[in-house]
């Protein structure tokens, strides 16, 4: 998705997306990309699961063979909480504790790396904690459930059962959109837009009629432009991006149906949902693509504005989202 207001914007590269952040006002864009920065930089410390040295693998690590626990910082924490609202929320399509699957899926290193195993499938990534489970296995991994991870509310400890990885794809960058911007909201004047690859969240003063948004396809063409109004973020999921070539012949993507452990049957090319918090409304979209079929009707009666685009080029949209001349969004 990609916002096309009178802006003054600037970019950069982070946690394997692209991270925008538009301001209103000129001198508040320098400060607002520090601010990025640095709390996308304590994100990946935190949550990559590519890293070694990062909390979620060390406590992956700790808890190979046995219960493991930790006290993690402020960051782990506030992000493991969302996950487990998240969780809660969706009745666990979404879930955390996905992560062995997702790396049975493939999906155990940065993007282009997983890629070029189509070319060389000895390519690995050099400092992937989990490199020996980089091959896609036929079998499903089992999800030991959200409900088995425990956060003390006093200490920020963090317990989980043997065999635990966590995986934060679901959460973890629309979250921090919401945290960024809601930071820059409060210390700056003006409006701010911060996009995370596509998970959109505002603060501050909005233009007038609210930050355009252009909806794109996976080819880069815009099919919709809806305007984000204040109270509300806009996220977007699709099954035709983060995709590669498995061992097995077949295209992988990266959403994993906890349900069943492996990657999710392909009913949607995209979703887009609009909600309060782009934390909840990525969630949304996620649990969309799991869902699958059944997902207009979950949509519907979680009062979630939605367009899905199927695979087939038909589109669905729920209650409250616009029509395609539209660009206003409802709630």
């Amino acid at each position: 998705m990609r916002p096309a207001a009178r802006h003054f914007a600037d970019y950069f590269s982070a946690i394997g997306t692209t991270v925008e952040i538009l301001t209103t006002r000129e001198d508040t864009l320098a400060p607002a990309m520090d601010i990025a920065r640095q709390r996308l930089a304590e994100l990946d410390a935190a949550l990559s699961r590519f890293r070694p040295d990062s909390e979620v693998c060390r406590l992956a690590a700790a808890a190979a063979q046995a219960p493991a626990s930790a006290r993690v910082s402020p960051t782990f924490a506030n992000h493991l909480r969302a996950a487990l609202r998240m969780a809660r929320f969706t009745e666990g399509l979404v879930d955390p504790t996905i992560g062995s699957a997702v790396v049975a899926s493939g999906y155990d290193a940065d993007m282009d790396v997983i890629r070029s195993r189509a070319t060389n499938p000895h390519a690995a990534s050099a400092t992937n904690p989990h490199a020996a489970a980089a091959a896609p296995r036929p079998d499903a991994q089992a999800t030991p459930g959200w409900q088995a991870i425990t956060i003390d509310p006093r200490t920020d400890e963090v317990s989980t059962p043997a065999g635990i990885l966590l995986d934060f794809g679901a959460t973890a960058k629309a979250h921090a959109a919401d945290l960024i911007a809601a930071e820059l909201g409060r210390r700056h004047p003006g409006g701010f837009l911060v996009n995370l690859g596509g998970d959109i969240a505002i603060a501050g003063e909005s233009p007038i009629g609210g930050w355009p948004i252009g909806i794109e396809d996976a080819d880069g063409a815009t099919v919709q432009v809806v305007a984000l109004l204040d109270g509300y973020a806009v996220a977007t999921s699709s099954t035709r991006l983060r995709t590669w070539a498995a061992t097995d012949g077949t295209t992988r993507h990266h959403i994993v149906d906890p349900r069943t452990g492996r990657t999710a049957a392909v009913t949607w090319a995209q979703v887009t949902c609009v909600a309060p918090t782009a934390l909840k409304a990525n969630a949304a979209t996620t649990a969309a693509i799991v869902l699958g079929p059944d997902a207009p009707a979950w949509l519907e009666r979680h009062g979630i504005p939605a367009r899905l685009d199927g695979t087939d080029g038909t589109l669905t949209t729920t209650s409250g989202w616009p029509a395609p001349t539209s660009v206003e969004v409802a709630a």
